[in-house]
């Protein structure tokens, strides 16, 4: 079985940071392979992708957040991050990792950015 575990997620101030993790984990996967996908979901919007990275590393980012989010990974450890700077009141939401293409999705992690 595939889990997909989300970390990192907490309440920041406007202008400061976070760094997310995604761990994936089970019997069969191939992590180095896979293109990951960062998603968020604020209240009463659908859910969006905000980065996603290939398994060469190489990065794809939502308008919103280009400039100010990072995604990288590391496939040694099955992880994919996403650091959050400069983070913006409208940066608000859940976010979840997805392996993509699949329907292994995290349990999603709070991110709240509020004075």
């Amino acid at each position: 079985q595939v889990q997909v575990v989300e970390s990192g997620g907490g309440l920041a101030q406007p202008g400061g940071s976070l760094r997310l993790s995604c761990a994936a984990s089970g019997s069969g996967i191939i992590f180095s392979i896979y293109l990951m996908g960062w998603y968020r979901q604020a209240p009463g919007k659908q859910r969006e992708l905000v980065a996603e990275i290939t398994s060469g590393g190489s990065p794809n980012y939502a308008d919103s957040v280009k400039g100010r989010f990072t995604v990288s990974r590391d496939n040694a450890k099955n992880t994919v991050y996403l650091q959050m700077n400069s983070l913006k009141p409208e940066d608000t939401a859940v976010y979840y990792c997805r392996i993509a293409g699949s329907q292994y999705w995290g349990q999603g992690t709070q991110v709240t950015v509020s004075s």
